[in-house]
């Protein structure tokens, strides 16, 4: 099989854990970058990487990277890119989504444009046509610039992975189903420890643990664009794929992970969120407001995605959410809490220093991972 170098994005400030992942699906990372980290694979790789990483955004096939600050450079670094190898004659292709950074060419409607030009010149004089239906299959690019260096990655993906195809409804404010994976994987639970998330909203916290739990992968119940190219990747790879996602699942296994919120809508819409995701019977779900927050047995955590205060009315309010989350935090005896927020005063309000805090982008929102750490558990003696 054909080698080639594949690029996930991810949240800026999350790049180590995705590095991890494919590294434990048994891939080389060539680069790790600012929002995305570079790997060699073939085209089961596409496959794998789609249905297996939690953190990543997406999976791009490198089609060429090239120095470029005029828009003529960048035509003709476009231009020299095979496409042809890539796109049949009746693909459908467009440059979907342009990014630029520190680089001389920044509007992302005229870096679009050249490119589309240059690959219609570069796809006709191959095909030796002078005009394309483009009424087959679709063939969405995308393009990074930084410091005048251009990287084209074709998009194997589609819809973004963090729609894992289980959220039908949500929140006000929902976290991304890859980000709450991604900060579950930066804490020390596993799938027999205790989870709580006492602000669940739509449940994604609770669900994408379950998960994890049962080995899932969370790309297993959903479409990709490649599935489609049957000329780069046949559709066996994809059968074979699933099939290997199905053999490492345990839906069967024991949890004790729960959610709660303090709205009785928000807890039904988890519910029926965490049934379309296949693991009902893995989290208890339930109203309950945080002042209510316990749990008799130690050890266990908490990993939650409060209230920021981004509205105005909802700001005054903070003060006292977060007191009343840190007392609660203080009588569960040698338990663990992760906060993801951008508050600024959580610490002073929860009652205690974090051990550490780690910037992280959600969205465009600055926001930080506040981990209170709990001692270990004691070693279980024979």
């Amino acid at each position: 099989m054909k080698k080639m170098e594949l690029i996930a994005p991810c949240h800026f400030g999350l790049e180590a854990v995705l590095k991890r992942e494919i590294t434990d699906l048994g891939y080389d990372v060539s680069s790790v970058e600012d929002g995305r980290v570079t790997f060699l694979g073939d085209e089961e790789a596409v496959c794998r990487a789609n249905i297996f990483l939690r953190t990543a955004e997406r999976i791009l096939i490198k089609a060429g990277s090239f120095p470029a600050s005029t828009f003529e450079e960048l035509f003709q670094g476009t231009r020299a890119i095979p496409w042809e190898e890539y796109i049949p004659v009746s693909g459908r292709f467009w440059v979907a989504k342009a990014a630029s950074v520190k680089s001389r060419l920044f509007s992302p409607s005229d870096i679009q444009s050249v490119m589309k030009k240059a690959m219609v010149e570069r796809l006709r004089d191959a095909y030796h046509v002078n005009w394309f239906a483009e009424d087959g299959e679709a063939f969405p690019i995308r393009v990074f610039l930084k410091k005048d260096e251009v990287t084209v990655g074709l998009d194997t993906t589609g819809e973004s992975l963090h729609k894992r195809g289980y959220r039908k409804l949500t929140a006000k404010a929902p976290i991304a189903e890859n980000l709450a994976a991604a900060l579950l994987l930066l804490t020390p639970w596993k799938g027999d420890r205790i989870l709580v998330d006492p602000f669940c909203g739509s449940g994604t916290f609770p669900i994408e643990a379950a998960m994890m739990a049962a080995h899932m992968a969370p790309g297993m119940n959903r479409s990709f664009t490649a599935e489609s190219w049957g000329h780069l990747i046949g559709k066996k790879q994809w059968y074979d794929c699933i099939d290997e996602a199905r053999e490492m699942m345990t839906p069967d296994v024991d949890t004790d992970i729960q959610g709660y919120d303090i709205d009785d809508r928000m807890v039904e819409i988890a519910r029926e969120n965490a049934r379309l995701a296949g693991v009902e019977k893995l989290i208890h779900f339930q109203r309950r407001p945080v002042a209510e927050l316990s749990h008799p047995k130690k050890y266990g955590f908490v990993v939650t995605n409060p209230p920021y205060g981004e509205r105005l009315e909802e700001k005054k309010n903070l003060p006292a959410l977060y007191r009343t989350l840190g007392e609660r935090f203080q009588r569960l005896d040698s338990w663990s809490l992760y906060v993801i927020t951008s508050y600024e005063d959580i610490e002073k309000d929860i009652g205690r220093k974090a051990d550490k805090n780690r910037k992280i982008y959600n969205g465009m929102m600055k926001t930080y991972f506040y981990q209170f750490q709990g001692p270990r558990p004691e070693k279980r003696t024979r």
